[in-house]
């Protein structure tokens, strides 16, 4: 499914791009850690383009920011939205390869093949897509800045979770093969590995966990928290301020990395 929002800026109307601003597109960008991103991006004083699949969640955010309704998986569905990008910034300074999805519960020889290879192709092939959309404008422009948002799933690995730890491992392979190509055209690329992120797509994961080990679902998010040094979960807001920084100057030679902002992870797979 494609369609387009008004855009704020149109070079083509004669609006002018303010050049001085970073332009940053974010994928799955209308709710939860996309949208915190967006909101802290733009306050920090970049131009915001982001696309989701939720049609009405991109209809309740600022109309300052340019808005798509595009599936990261539809090959088509990308390449006119970098064309429209092209069209409407002449160039892109970040792209936050935010989307992904929570993929089946179950063990992994009752895992669904068809949930495997959804789960796969929203993080991984929608993350291929956006490259291919997005390095070749860096590349002519001899900067720019990559962020992939996987998870410590993807370090430690998850129980009853396998194809959502493989998805999200596999973008760390992805980041750095990035910032390897990239390096010598003024690219950077790295990685923000959430913890649980307080929200209620974590809410929803404890429930599917809750139910397939037979607990009760404070069971599980008490062992999420003393998993954890800090006994902690973590907001979007967090993980977004680590994305306002990475973007920024003051991360300008930080490239190829793997940053979990989680309140350090001590046990991976917690015991019920």
């Amino acid at each position: 499914m494609l369609s387009s929002f008004p855009p704020l800026l149109q070079v083509s109307a004669g609006i002018m791009v303010n050049s001085e601003k970073q332009r940053v597109l974010i994928t799955a960008g209308a709710s939860g850690i996309g949208k915190a991103m967006a909101v802290a991006l733009e306050a920090s004083g970049s131009l915001v383009w982001v696309v989701d699949t939720d049609e009405g969640a991109l209809g309740k955010c600022p109309q300052s920011w340019q808005r798509d309704c595009v599936d990261v998986t539809n090959k088509t569905g990308i390449e006119s939205l970098f064309n429209r990008i092209e069209n409407t910034w002449s160039g892109l300074d970040v792209l936050c390869n935010n989307a992904g999805i929570a993929g089946p519960t179950a063990p992994i020889e009752e895992q669904p093949l068809d949930g495997i290879r959804n789960c796969l192709d929203v993080a991984l092939i929608g993350s291929f897509l956006c490259l291919k959309g997005a390095l070749p404008i860096m590349k002519r422009q001899q900067h720019g800045v990559v962020i992939f948002t996987s998870s410590t799933a993807g370090i430690h690995g998850f129980s009853l979770r396998a194809p959502y730890a493989a998805a999200k491992c596999g973008l760390h392979g992805l980041m750095k093969t990035v910032a390897i190509e990239g390096g010598p055209f003024g690219i950077r690329s790295n990685v923000i590995a959430p913890g649980a992120v307080e929200g209620p797509r974590v809410d929803a994961v404890i429930e599917k966990q809750a139910t397939a080990r037979g607990v009760r679902p404070e069971i599980i998010r008490k062992a999420y928290t003393d998993a954890t040094s800090m006994r902690t979960f973590v907001s979007a807001e967090e993980i977004a301020d680590m994305a306002v920084f990475l973007s920024s100057k003051a991360a300008k030679h930080i490239s190829g990395q793997i940053i979990a902002v989680d309140g350090h992870t001590e046990n991976g797979d917690p015991k019920i």
